[in-house]
């Protein structure tokens, strides 16, 4: 029997000041907190032995549509019948809940595994979102907690044999995309930008986040790149272009593609089907194919 996720303990973490873990922590000894330990790594490697691909999604700043971009590259991934796990460790801004149209809590196993939330047949989810009874209930956690919680999503999910666990951190190079490069070692980054100035400083941040880490880098993708209006036919260059693969170039790492700006993207992420879950053909879903072709090899 499946139950919802209310008793798991990062939940009971929510709810409280005061972090279960802590109140644990008191009343066990340091052999079984060692060994709680032991047991939570060993769940964590069996999960990620089950996952071939793990592609963390950062940038070096907000705004640029990371989380769009997540969104959209898992459900592209899906639509070539790969197996895909989404994961959202922005814990403090989730979004991917919105985005992908979910409603409700998680439910659990009998064995108190999570049971990520199934977008379609080849693409699950798993968000904060997912584990909040209130909407709009902040997050207020430091460092230790949101690690905590992030080997979590990995070690008590039923995530099952993936071919893609596709990972949306927030922006910037703290907490978060920190602990998934610590607990997920052969996590590989795919780094989203804009074609600005502003943009690309920020990013270069995000190179040097991977190389002092040793995570390999997938590769850029220049979001809200150049566009044809769709009145006269003209390009148009909101954020400038090219900067993605300018910056690509001079950091020797690959390039994916240069995605167009495109307003119905934002319309299909507010109503909860990302863009390439519909039957549309467009630049925008050109590009983005091209750009999952490309990752995938």
């Amino acid at each position: 029997m499946q139950r919802q996720c209310q008793s798991l303990f990062f939940l009971n973490n929510i709810k409280g000041d005061k972090p279960m873990a802590n109140e644990q922590q008191e009343s066990c000894s340091a052999g079984s907190q060692k060994m709680a330990q032991n047991i939570q790594n060993q769940m964590i490697e069996s999960t990620l032995g089950k996952i071939k691909n793990k592609l963390l999604v950062m940038s070096g700043k907000g705004g640029v549509g990371k989380s769009s971009m997540a969104a959209n590259i898992a459900v592209g991934l899906s639509n070539k019948n790969f197996k895909v796990g989404l994961m959202d460790v922005d814990l403090h801004g989730p979004s991917i809940h919105g985005i992908m149209g979910l409603k409700g809590l998680l439910d659990i196993t009998e064995e108190k595994l999570a049971i990520p939330k199934a977008f379609n047949d080849h693409l699950k989810v798993v968000s904060m979102q997912s584990l909040m009874q209130e909407e709009d209930q902040a997050v207020i956690w430091r460092g230790p907690l949101k690690n905590g919680v992030i080997r979590q999503f990995i070690a008590d999910m039923k995530w099952d044999e993936l071919d893609y666990l596709v990972i949306d951190s927030p922006p910037g190079t703290g907490d978060e995309p920190l602990s998934v490069a610590q607990t997920i070692p052969d996590a590989c980054a795919v780094i989203i930008t804009t074609p600005q100035d502003v943009a690309l400083s920020d990013v270069r941040k995000s190179i040097n986040f991977c190389k002092k880490l040793n995570m390999k880098i997938v590769g850029i993708i220049e979001n809200m790149g150049p566009f044809k209006c769709p009145h006269c036919g003209n390009t148009i260059e909101l954020f400038k272009k090219g900067g993605g693969q300018l910056t690509a170039e001079k950091a020797q790492i690959p390039f994916l593609g240069s995605i167009p700006f495109d307003p119905q993207v934002v319309h299909s992420c507010d109503d909860g089907k990302p863009i390439m879950s519909q039957s549309i053909e467009n630049d925008f879903t050109r590009a983005m194919n091209k750009v999952i072709d490309t990752i995938v090899g």
